[in-house]
């Protein structure tokens, strides 16, 4: 939730806090290797689309294991960015490996689909 917060304040650098240096990240069919390949890539983006659109969740688990957790999250995703209607829905996992007592995310698959 604080990632999710971080983004939509459009605090990219708080956003990065909660990321793993090996995070990987799956997006729309593409994949980013790490924080440092994220943060060059899409993070600006995904902060500015954050922003502008909000998010509901619909429904939320999650579970834990030893250092690892995991987050899987479904939201409806409704506004307007860049001039455009979105109406969609989002699925999100979401891995985490607690590291010196912190928890940071080391995988984000995210995926969405329009809403007719």
């Amino acid at each position: 939730m604080a990632f999710h917060a971080a983004l939509a304040s459009g605090d990219t650098d708080a956003a990065q806090t909660h990321l793993s240096e090996d995070v990987v990240i799956f997006e729309s069919g593409g994949i980013e290797n790490s924080r440092a390949e994220y943060a060059s890539h899409h993070l600006e983006a995904d902060a500015a689309f954050s922003a502008a659109v909000p998010r509901t969740l619909v429904s939320r688990t999650h579970g834990m294991q030893g250092d690892m957790a995991w987050v899987m999250s479904v939201e409806t995703v409704s506004g307007t960015y860049r001039a455009r209607a979105i109406n969609s829905r989002s699925v999100e996992t979401m891995m985490l490996r607690q590291v010196n007592g912190q928890w940071r995310i080391v995988h984000i698959h995210w995926s969405s689909a329009d809403i007719s």
